[in-house]
């Protein structure tokens, strides 16, 4: 199965604000797109696509699968390159649970005092469902 992973690969790249996470050529990789989770394999279609929160699965030529925690952002696809531009990205491994337990605890309980301003509503409704991916990562 490896010989067969090797033939065709394609460049992908991730990117957050902080670092660049990943650039390298992979077999298969598999993003939370905006509108459902997608795959992309070498010569897919260009395709661009917006983020939700969720884990970014990247399948290297050997077989080896990473997992890469991302909150948002954008990818772009045109065939021979997969790029996501990620607002925050975390290999899955180095989530802290007992952080981003308390750091939900927290928005929870920000959210509940916060009376009638929707704005605030919605931007602690928005940290919230990252907050409760990365957990779910």
């Amino acid at each position: 199965m490896a010989e067969f992973l090797t033939s065709k690969t394609f460049k992908f790249e991730l990117v957050s604000p902080e670092r660049i996470l990943a650039s390298e050529d992979v077999y298969m990789v598999v993003v939370p797109g905006g509108d459902g989770d997608f795959g992309v394999l070498a010569d897919h279609s260009p395709l661009i696509s917006t983020i939700r929160p969720g884990v970014v699965t990247v399948t290297m030529p050997t077989g080896e699968v990473k997992k890469i925690f991302v909150s948002g952002g954008f990818a772009d696809v045109d065939g021979k390159i997969c790029s996501v531009l990620a607002e925050e990205a975390v290999n899955v491994n180095d989530i802290d649970r007992a952080k981003a337990e308390q750091a939900l605890s927290d928005l929870r309980a920000e959210l509940a005092s916060v009376g009638d301003d929707a704005v605030k509503k919605d931007n602690l409704a928005h940290s919230i469902a990252i907050a409760e991916a990365k957990l779910a990562a």
